[in-house]
């Protein structure tokens, strides 16, 4: 029988063949859908809802393992294929532009299958949160896998982290969707798949739990955490299984005592080099944002990305090997390919070319990002805190301060910059120890992280990932009576119902239109619609009563031109921010200048109230 029907499929011409194939995806499809439903009503009536999600952040994280294995292999298959072509055919010297090949790759990828849009960051997960009721599209389980694993493949100067979390996301949503949970089982699930990428992709199953909750879940409860832990630890038993070995491999004497002064000085020195790398981030997304043409934009950033790799060779891909080497104490392997290798004493060039490293490294990477390639920001952090507490280390002793040990630099170095930059200093402990085996400098690590999370903190209140949603007035809130106003908007929450006035009305007039309603403010509107002015009865109360001068006042004199308005797109985070800033209970709304209505703190409230009362009855 499927003899006869290959027969009949290749006797056929191309055009029906490619009907038929789509006739037979589509059949495929429906019936998928069908048996899955049919198992998901089946699931949902035999099997209890906490044993349901327990079940399925066991299927999260198998997948995302599996994802996780997948872009592993494919960023090798990257690396390794055109080394092997460009040597058997003599052009090893076009090796530095396959970052640029990678980039121009990605967006012809981005543009031709997804449309030309393909949102990237761990930002937009936590936008995803907290303003669409965490429903990722589908697409995500496979976009980013491919993009990153083209262009980090390829020798784009960034990480998988982000694509590995934002994939293991997609999974968790989706599969939620599939099983129709409620918006904070959804949520659940979302995180835990992107615990289960972390874990994953570093083999390091506490960090992923601790990442998910830390930088994703604005609170943790006890239910909340066991999800958590099986998505994570499925995802690293999937990826131990079909991809062992460590990313690092670290022998540690422990630390001592005297170094403490020096752990000091990295943990500031992290911070403020954490600042550094998100400031310029955003400033390069700015810059390369003005190329509206995205192939004009790759190029352009593909090649400036080429000639800084080739001047500052390390630069190349996530950085993890010239982090071995620096582990290894084959110091002096760093500096092959660079100008520094020949024309300068060793020791003063390994220090200047560690600092020109940390300078660049966040260069790189962003004109790897914002060019249109795929990647994350974890491993060029990671890359850049190694550099950093080699440099320290090694310049301590150099200029004969102490003798150091650079290993252990190294590492809490790598911690340090990590949590300054995410603004999460436990996945910055727990990951440094969990990947080096490095539990042994908990000490140290705390010292460092916490100084460099307080300083990154200090002078710049939002993280790498809540920075994108702050510059478009979206705060992400860690308090629950605070986060639960994600489903709020306001164009829900404005309220129309006020009788509005001209500047030229008399006094007479608003009097009349007070016995007429319940209402205590009267919105002022030109004959164009623009809001004015408001007037509320503390505004007339003294002279109400003297009937004289009705006919003389005209609101104009006496409206408060002075309000508090926001336009209607303003984000709801916005307005509770005015509220609590300026401690008033009206807020004007507005669309373009134009009147629309008011928004009330009570009415605010209430509605919030209400929200999460449904929230916590609504059934799967």
């Amino acid at each position: 029988m499927l003899l006869l029907l290959l027969r009949i499929f290749y006797g056929i011409r191309i055009e029906q063949r490619i009907r038929f194939l789509n006739h037979l995806i589509r059949s495929l499809i429906i019936r998928t859908k069908f048996y899955f439903k049919h198992f998901v009503s089946f699931l949902k009536t035999k099997v209890e809802l906490r044993s349901l999600i327990i079940l399925a952040s066991l299927v999260v994280g198998v997948l995302s393992g599996l994802a996780a294995v997948f872009l592993k292999h494919l960023v090798h298959f990257f690396q390794r294929e055109p080394k092997i072509f460009f040597a058997d055919n003599n052009l090893e010297f076009l090796l530095p532009l396959t970052p640029l090949a990678g980039i121009i790759l990605s967006v012809l990828i981005v543009n031709i299958f997804f449309s030309g849009r393909l949102i990237r960051g761990i930002g937009n997960i936590i936008f995803q949160i907290i303003r669409n009721k965490s429903d990722l599209p589908r697409r995500k389980m496979f976009s980013h896998l491919i993009t990153s694993g083209v262009t980090v493949g390829l020798g784009g100067s960034a990480g998988l982290e982000a694509p590995i979390v934002i994939t293991g996301a997609a999974i968790g949503s989706n599969f939620a969707k599939g099983f129709k949970f409620n918006y904070q089982t959804r949520t659940l699930l979302l995180a835990s798949g992107s615990a289960a990428g972390i874990s994953a992709i570093f083999n390091s199953p506490i960090a992923g739990v601790i990442f998910a909750f830390e930088v994703l879940l604005p609170e943790l409860s006890v239910s909340s955490f066991i999800p958590l832990l099986i998505a994570s630890a499925s995802a690293a038993v999937v990826s131990k299984l079909l991809y062992s070995g460590q990313i690092f491999y670290l022998i540690t004497e422990g630390w001592r005592l005297e170094a403490i002064p020096y752990y000091i000085i990295l943990g500031i020195l992290s911070g403020f080099i954490s600042l550094y790398i998100i400031k310029t981030t955003f400033f390069l997304e700015d810059f390369l944002d003005k190329f509206k043409k995205p192939y004009l934009k790759g190029i352009t950033g593909g090649l400036v990305l080429c000639a800084l790799i080739f001047l500052v060779p390390p630069l190349f891909g996530e950085g993890y090997s010239s982090v071995e080497i620096l582990l290894s104490g084959n110091y002096g392997k760093i500096l092959e390919g660079s100008f520094f290798y020949h024309y300068l004493n060793k020791d003063l060039a390994l220090i200047i070319f560690a600092a020109i490293i940390i300078l660049t490294k966040v260069i790189a990477t962003s004109l790897t990002i914002s060019s249109g390639g795929n990647g994350g920001i974890i491993a060029p952090s990671l890359f850049t805190g190694a550099v950093a507490g080699f440099l320290l280390s090694y310049s301590a002793g150099y200029l004969g301060l102490a003798q150091l040990n650079n290993s252990n630099f190294i590492v809490v170095g790598m911690a340090g910059i990590l949590g300054g930059v995410l603004h999460s200093p436990l996945t910055g402990i727990f990951l440094i120890a969990e990947i080096t085996g490095g539990y042994s400098l908990i000490v140290p690590l705390m010292i460092v992280t916490a100084l460099s999370f307080f300083i990154s903190k200090y002078f710049h209140p939002h993280s790498i990932y809540t920075w994108t949603l702050a510059r478009r007035g979206i705060q992400f809130r860690s308090e629950k009576e605070k986060y639960l106003i994600r489903q709020l908007t306001v164009k829900d929450l404005v309220e129309t119902d006020f009788l509005t006035v001209k500047p030229n009305t008399t006094l007479r007039e608003l009097v009349e239109k007070i016995t007429h309603t319940k209402r205590n403010l009267f919105p002022v509107v030109d004959d164009t619609g623009k809001l004015v002015g408001i007037v509320t009865l503390d505004d007339v109360r003294e002279v109400m009563m003297n009937t004289d001068v009705h006919d003389v006042i005209l609101l104009y004199e006496i409206m408060n031109s002075h309000f508090e308005k926001i336009d209607i797109r303003t984000d709801i985070n916005g307005v509770l921010e005015i509220f609590e800033e300026k401690q008033i209970w009206n807020l004007a709304v507005t669309d373009v200048e134009k009147y629309i209505g008011f928004i009330s703190k009570s009415n605010f409230f209430n509605n919030y109230i209400s929200g999460m009362a449904k929230d916590q009855k609504e059934n799967i």
